[in-house]
């Protein structure tokens, strides 16, 4: 009885102990929020290749909003020209829409996800797009419309808010956007799933044709971030007999890491037919059955069409920005070998999602996706970040807070 007696007292002082400590634990939940600093960084475009680091007051979190603290954001093509030439006339700006990182806030009436998937203060995030009021872009939309008319984080006008892209140290998601829960994939991964979701659309666009299928001949013209992306989109679909065509030796090596078994440098071939030719070679002596052009050279797109078989297929998604007119003949290149051609334009939400399988599928095969980063900055180097992506020094440039 005196035993039972001490064991009952011993266990009565370690539950009140633990009681104790789960009402400290309580009083300091809000440590989350304290640790909150009173103001943020954000890379400001304010002139023509020239990004400042301003600092501004933090936001109020609304009961729609989330508030993430920044991990990395990737540089894009479209960052560059805006950085360059201002062509949507946004500056001043804050850029930066390949971006990812941690909630560290959230607003009352914020549960779940874009997808339904459960999100909560610590929960790793990616936004898309701002769809505002249009009922027509939905998760599953079997229209298939694309994104391309909402508005993005990146490339939105600035506003008291201020906090709108993802080069910064927080961003704050409104209510009515969209967010998705990707805790279950690292850094580099994240920073990646906005130009991966670019082409799982257009190998969806290129499907859509019933020519692109499993023992199809694909050519890939450019090797720069999209073209490789792309070849490991078709790679992880099991398609293997994919032909890279680029200018850089450095890239076409890449290129058969990320699954090409053949590539083709035009620099080594004077004129489009010896280039054609090189192709039909790289090919076994045929043409290809179907041809994806990554670049944004109206050049390139109109070589590509000679690359392709009678009866083939082109998907074009090389042109985010007007790059000028391409030289085409309609007889020879598209009616008399009845090409079909599809474009491709940013993606859908259902891409989206599809996209964070795909990164884990291409991991899975042993494809070295988390490569393509060739260079990180911290966000007081954004400058030297953007330098380095214009003169085209490695593939893709990141910016990443430590």
């Amino acid at each position: 009885m005196d035993m039972n007696a001490a064991n009952l007292e011993l266990i009565i002082q370690q539950v009140l102990a633990s009681m104790k400590g789960t009402a400290n634990v309580t009083a300091s939940a809000p440590a989350a929020s304290s640790s909150i600093p009173k103001t943020a960084k954000v890379a400001m475009l304010t002139g023509l290749e020239k990004i400042e680091i301003k600092e501004y007051p933090m936001p109020e979190v609304g009961d729609d909003d989330v508030l993430v603290k920044v991990e990395g954001c990737g540089v894009c093509g479209t960052d560059a020209h805006e950085y360059k030439r201002d062509p949507f006339g946004l500056i001043p700006v804050a850029l930066g829409h390949e971006g990812t990182g941690e909630i560290v806030k959230m607003g009352k009436n914020v549960k779940v996800d874009s997808a339904g998937k459960p999100l909560a203060v610590g929960d790793k995030v990616v936004t898309c797009m701002i769809f505002k009021d249009n009922p027509d872009i939905t998760m599953y939309d079997l229209n298939k419309q694309n994104v391309g008319g909402a508005d993005v984080y990146g490339l939105l006008p600035d506003d008291d808010v201020h906090l709108n892209g993802w080069f910064s140290d927080y961003i704050l998601v409104r209510g009515g956007s969209t967010i998705f829960n990707v805790s279950d994939l690292d850094l580099d991964s994240r920073i990646l799933i906005e130009p991966c979701a670019v082409l799982i659309h257009a190998v969806e666009r290129a499907k859509t044709t019933g020519i692109l299928r499993f023992n199809s001949r694909v050519v890939v013209q450019g090797c720069g971030p999209i073209g490789l992306i792309c070849i490991a989109v078709l790679r992880t679909m099991g398609i293997e007999n994919i032909v890279a065509v680029d200018g850089e030796a450095k890239r076409l090596a890449f290129a058969k890491e990320m699954g090409a078994t053949q590539s083709v440098n035009f620099k080594d071939h004077k004129g489009i037919e010896a280039l054609a030719e090189a192709v039909k070679d790289a090919f076994g002596g045929y043409y290809a059955d179907f041809a994806f052009q990554c670049t944004g050279s109206p050049v390139a797109h109109a070589n590509i069409y000679k690359f392709i078989r009678n009866g083939g297929g082109l998907c074009e998604l090389g042109f985010f920005i007007n790059g000028g007119d391409a030289t085409i003949n309609p007889h020879f290149d598209i009616c008399s070998k009845e090409i079909t051609t599809v474009g491709s334009w940013v993606y859908t939400l259902r891409d989206y999602a599809t996209t964070f399988d795909f990164l884990k599928r291409a991991k899975g095969i042993g494809l070295p996706i988390e490569k393509l980063i060739t260079h990180k900055y911290p966000l007081e180097a954004i400058n030297d970040a953007f330098v380095t992506n214009l003169k085209m020094e490695g593939l893709k440039i990141a910016i990443v807070n430590e």
